[in-house]
């Protein structure tokens, strides 16, 4: 179990807590694993992986705040994120789990980790660095969608169609679309809460973690051969905040090894793996 972070540390203000949608993908054993998507993503991004996961622990999913079906709200902070999930765990009667962070998951998990340490049995970042990154491709993303005119939409394959211009990954219009759906009278509209989500990018891009932010706890940072994400130079950072961590390179993967290397994933966060 981690020790109490820095007695430099501010106290963190308090923040009201949104309730978060999540997928319980079954299995048994204890503490559970929670596992928290990256930007754009959702609970629904994990399904197979959660299922797979579950053949060793019971294992929840959760959207975080304006993604998936959790409730739209600002602020779109990495504290108030951290806060959402406490507010999960205590509704639940849930002391501690061990957390999978994807990409800004995996941001929610180390600050969850410093600040709330009793929390979290184990933390496991995905292709994630306590550091500042520059994201370029998804300030063209945002723009790519907030310029598409939702009113003459009519299919998902049409939007992909219109977005191709502005967003050359096939697999990224793929799966940018995904996040349409129908609202009322028929019209499609974003699932995510775009605008607020454009307007945070700044926010969600930089190290949430302070100098002082420690989790002494087992932590494990799963990164993708083929990913840029994590590089030699950030294990000093790592090191410093995260004293116990091991960290595990998956060949043949890139940013989102859960999908790209599955079944090496899934051996690799398994207790004990």
């Amino acid at each position: 179990m981690g020790t109490m972070g820095s007695p430099r540390m501010p106290p963190e203000p308090s923040l009201p807590a949104v309730p978060l949608f999540h997928r319980d993908f079954g299995g048994a054993g204890g503490p559970p694993f929670v596992i928290l998507h990256g930007m754009l993503g959702s609970s629904r991004n994990w399904q197979t992986a959660g299922r797979d996961m579950a053949a060793s622990r019971r294992v929840f999913a959760l959207d975080l705040r304006n993604h998936g079906r959790s409730p739209h709200a600002e602020p779109m902070t990495y504290g108030a994120l951290v806060a959402d999930v406490v507010a999960w765990l205590d509704a639940r009667g849930i002391d501690g789990a061990e957390f999978v962070g994807h990409s800004m998951g995996g941001k929610v998990a180390m600050l969850l980790a410093c600040r709330h340490p009793a929390r979290v049995r184990r933390l496991v970042a995905v292709d994630i660095a306590p550091k500042a990154y520059s994201w370029p491709a998804r300030r063209a993303e945002f723009a790519a969608m907030n310029e598409l005119d939702l009113s003459s939409v009519k299919s998902r394959a049409e939007a992909e169609s219109r977005l191709e211009a502005r967003i050359p990954s096939w697999a990224m219009r793929k799966f940018i679309a995904t996040h349409l759906e129908r609202a009322h009278g028929g019209a499609w509209k974003w699932q995510v809460n775009l605008p607020v989500l454009a307007a945070a990018l700044p926010e969600l891009e930089r190290n949430p973690l302070a100098p002082g932010d420690r989790f002494d706890g087992p932590t494990l940072f799963v990164s993708g051969a083929r990913s840029a994400y994590v590089r030699p130079a950030d294990l000093d950072a790592i090191r410093c905040h995260f004293p116990s961590a091991r960290i595990e390179t998956l060949g043949e993967c890139g940013h989102n090894p859960h999908i790209e290397a599955r079944d090496a994933f899934v051996r690799a966060v398994a207790p004990g793996g």
